[in-house]
């Protein structure tokens, strides 16, 4: 969420900010959001001069016990002053709810670095890695996972609908090798500590990394306000919301393998066919906290560690820097990593890190105690590393051989009991 300290300050900044962000009339919202503030402040000031009225003629009732009279009078007076503050903290509770809803939609403002930009037409890309294989014989995943009977979207439609998928015998354990592979990697080198987190989450969680309220449609929504999450940067990040923690103990490096659940209500006729747009699907996922001044080069500490696991698996692939129009709704700069798929013969994405600044923090009161003993917002961070479903289809494109068979990666081979292909 965006700071309202900050918007009173240079309101003209964000006006641009969120313009480069294609919000509509920003400056209306701008002065919204001021005009809004300002009637808070004046009921809050007010407010205040009735507390400090009351303050003053309790401690006069004490000296006038003996005085009847003025006793009552005083006693009256102080119930009225409470009747005036009642009615004062509904209107501040109302007016705060007001800016918090309008603060709540409102996506975080880019970075400096990040190129102007409507849409991903305007992403930058940084760098390419590893030789693409470009060939017209190369199956698309899903046929060559139908061919092999390793894929069943058949039964997955029966069972579950539309967007699902089933893997049976080696390529299941693919699925299995992969996570273990990346969770080994991200523990052992890469220094994050891993955790096994609810895929359940409350309401508030979703406010707090930003997927609600904008976002409801993209979700799927259990009982009694509960949410099933869409990446398990919701779970991880929402460990530290409500919290202080002591400035030595940071950074905290977070890693969860999960499941993963999205309604894609906006993909619509997108990848309808095969394994990269799914409802349900695996995901290994980083997260960073960390004090806000090094959160840019833990970014850049994090778009490696995504990398090194790509590297290992020896795919093709290249880091496009996004636009304004491009990024996530809680980030204010974000690398995309994207795989080589032969059958598209074109890059897909595969990861994408994000620094989101103190926005998801400020929505989840997530602190740290300061050199000199302040409370100040942390930053956070967060990567895929990497999504499990698209790394499978990498693989039965760029391993896939001229009989039909799939090679396994050399560094898997250790997980899938030293096969050489599936």
């Amino acid at each position: 969420m965006l700071n309202i300290k900050d918007i009173r300050l240079n309101p003209e900044n964000f006006i641009q900010n969120l313009k480069k962000r294609n919000i509509d009339d920003p400056k209306k919202i701008i002065s919204n959001i001021l005009e809004l503030d300002k009637t808070y402040r004046n009921f809050l000031e007010q407010k205040e001069k009735l507390l400090n009225e009351r303050n003053i003629i309790s401690k006069e009732l004490g000296k006038n016990k003996d005085d009847q009279k003025k006793f009552n009078e005083l006693s009256n007076k102080v119930s009225m002053i409470k009747e005036e503050i009642f009615k004062l903290d509904k209107i501040t509770e109302e007016k705060i709810l007001s800016i918090n809803e309008i603060l709540m939609s409102l996506p975080n403002v880019p970075h400096e670095d990040v190129p102007v930009g409507t849409d991903d037409r305007q992403n930058i890309e940084i760098r390419k890695v590893g030789q693409c294989k470009v060939s017209d014989k190369i199956m698309p995943h899903d046929e060559i996972g139908e061919r092999i009977k390793k894929i069943d979207f058949e039964t997955a439609v029966k069972i579950s609908g539309s967007r699902f998928v089933i893997l049976k015998e080696n390529l299941a354990k693919l699925e299995r090798a992969l996570i273990n592979f990346m969770l080994d990697v991200h523990t052992e080198e890469n220094g994050y500590t891993e955790y096994s987190v609810p895929v359940i989450v409350n309401e508030k969680s979703m406010y707090g990394t930003g997927q609600l309220p904008k976002f409801k449609e993209d979700q799927f929504q259990l009982n009694n306000n509960q949410w099933l999450i869409p990446t398990s940067e919701v779970s991880l990040t929402n460990m530290v919301s409500e919290s202080i923690i002591e400035y030595e103990k940071l950074p905290l490096r977070f890693v969860s393998a999960t499941q993963c659940f999205r309604a894609e209500a906006g993909a619509a006729g997108k990848d309808t066919k095969g394994m990269i747009r799914q409802h349900q699907f695996a995901k290994v996922e980083m997260v960073s906290i960390i004090q806000p001044e090094f959160r840019f080069k833990e970014l850049e500490r994090m778009v490696e560690c995504a990398e090194k696991i790509l590297k290992k698996l020896k795919l093709p692939y290249r880091v496009m820097l996004l636009s304004s129009g491009d990024m996530g709704f809680s980030a204010e700069k974000t690398y995309d990593l994207e795989v080589w798929l032969p059958s598209q013969n074109k890059y897909r994405e595969i990861s994408s890190c994000s620094s989101c600044g103190t926005f998801q923090a400020n929505r989840m009161r997530a602190r740290y105690k300061t050199l000199d003993k302040k409370n100040n917002l942390v930053a956070t961070l967060n990567g895929s590393g990497l999504a499990v479903g698209r790394t499978i289809v990498a693989i039965l494109e760029n391993y896939q051989n001229a009989d039909g068979s799939i090679s396994i990666p050399e560094c898997l081979k250790k997980y899938m009991g030293n096969v050489e292909t599936l």
